[in-house]
């Protein structure tokens, strides 16, 4: 499905963004030959037969413009064009994802240092990594020791990580947000 979303369900394709042909229905455009040249304010009409006569399809590439801006091309291959950009644009995308840490209240040195170490290569891969305590039963009364330890975690990223959201209670959790640092 390639195009822009319209409407729920409904996408618009590359094909409802032109008029191409037949379905320029406006009195007077504007003209762009194939060269790239202006050859002037003409009717409609007489545009289609300048673009039948060199076996091309006229295109209305600037709709809001006064006249419409129409263009001699191949059509066919334009849609081909824009079709390629667009997979290349996508291509190049990188997509951040949001890795999750577990911690617990009571954890110790060694378990933190293999979260610190996990974390720090989902960091390396460009990820973002929300880091969250889980608190029960009594562990809800000691939130400011929750906070403690996620602040010590961060400690251990060594400068690998800048944090996005400060360790916060939100209900049974505590969160907080790291992403990679700039090197």
């Amino acid at each position: 499905m390639t195009g822009q979303r319209i409407e729920k369900g409904r996408y618009k394709t590359i094909k409802d963004q032109h008029q191409v042909n037949g379905e320029i229905r406006d009195q007077e455009v504007r003209v762009i030959g194939s060269d790239g040249n202006q050859l002037g304010i003409m009717s409609a009409r007489e545009a289609l037969r300048l673009a039948e006569e060199s076996d091309l399809d006229l295109v209305k590439i600037s709709p809001t413009a006064n006249p419409p801006v129409c263009k001699i091309m191949d059509y066919g291959k334009y849609k081909f064009e824009l079709g390629k950009k667009e997979k290349e644009s996508r291509k190049n995308q990188k997509m951040v994802e949001v890795k999750e840490v577990r911690l617990s209240m009571t954890i110790d040195v060694g378990d933190l240092n293999v979260k610190s170490r996990q974390a720090q290569k989902f960091l390396e891969a460009g990820n973002k990594v929300m880091v969250s305590i889980r608190m029960r039963g009594r562990q809800n009364a000691h939130v400011p020791m929750g906070i403690e330890v996620m602040n010590r975690f961060f400690d251990m990223m060594e400068g690998k990580a800048v944090m996005d959201k400060k360790p916060m209670n939100e209900g049974r959790n505590i969160t907080m947000m790291l992403s990679p640092a700039k090197q």
